[in-house]
């Protein structure tokens, strides 16, 4: 009787640890991205946007738009990740691989050009604008007088630009416009109001009339104890001075897990290639 050989079934030199490892984080991006996604398309359905392109002048400082962009980046970086891990496909490890280094590299520029034009006024200048156009279009985008009313009111607690002056941009706060019978003229929006302590429900109508020549707080009470007089730029500038440790270590953090990511992308469609090249 011949003699049966045994043979022992070769180990796969790929790790499942690292596969599944970079699988599952991808999906995790990719659902949120999906998520994140939605809700900038429902925002544009809401606003009629892709109907009315005439509103599109002021897309860059759209927060749907922005919600779109960044959703889209992401979810395409989560499904090549997720997908190339799962069916072992270099080709899109490798466009996963690239996709992070590309946007690794434009973090570290932006980081690099924010640090040398700090001190020139350029990004100042740059905030100084964005805010000038929010302003001026408050009433014309629900999402724009949300985002504004959230960084006066709850994130930096200020009001305009440089002070409660800078919202006579703005055509229904512009102190002219008590001629056609504005409510709201030379007033400032109730974001720039300071809470009162155990106020349940804000006063929508506290910033009426507050720029008025000759306006009368109530007794014993100073205007800058009623709205706030700095103004959003300054108060930026601030938060970032206070909180700079915080933003450094988010930022390294983030670019942290994007070198982790391309590493380990970069390993697997090696351990792919090396199987591969036995089976050959």
């Amino acid at each position: 009787m011949p003699a049966v050989r045994k043979y022992r079934r070769e180990t796969s030199e790929i790790s499942c640890c690292l596969k599944y490892l970079l699988f599952t984080s991808n999906v995790i991006i990719w659902l949120t991205a999906l998520v994140v996604l939605s809700v900038g398309i429902w925002a544009w359905t809401e606003k009629d946007m892709f109907r009315n392109i005439s509103k599109l002048t002021f897309i860059a400082l759209d927060p749907a738009f922005v919600l779109i962009i960044l959703g889209t980046i992401t979810f395409m970086l989560g499904l090549m990740g997720s997908v190339g891990a799962l069916r072992e496909n270099t080709c899109l490890l490798s466009a996963y691989a690239i996709f992070l280094s590309v946007l690794l590299l434009s973090e570290i520029g932006f980081c690099g050009l924010a640090f040398v034009l700090k001190d020139k006024g350029w990004i100042k200048d740059q905030a100084t604008e964005g805010l000038r156009a929010f302003i001026k279009h408050y009433r014309e985008d629900p999402d724009q007088q949300n985002l504004i009313d959230w960084i006066q009111e709850d994130w930096l607690q200020c009001c305009g630009i440089d002070g409660p002056k800078d919202w006579d941009s703005n055509n229904y706060f512009n102190c002219s416009s008590i001629a056609i019978g504005s409510r709201e003229a030379c007033g400032v929006p109730f974001s720039c109001c300071r809470r009162r302590p155990q106020e349940v429900i804000k006063n929508k109508q506290c910033g009426y009339d507050v720029r008025k020549e000759g306006y009368s707080t109530p007794p014993g009470m100073e205007l800058s104890k009623i709205i706030y007089e700095k103004g959003c730029v300054q108060a930026g500038e601030e938060w970032i001075e206070h909180n700079l440790i915080i933003i450094s270590t988010v930022a390294i953090g983030v670019m942290f897990f994007q070198i982790l990511g391309i590493c380990f992308a970069q390993n697997l469609r090696a351990d792919i290639y090396t199987q591969k090249s036995k089976w050959h």
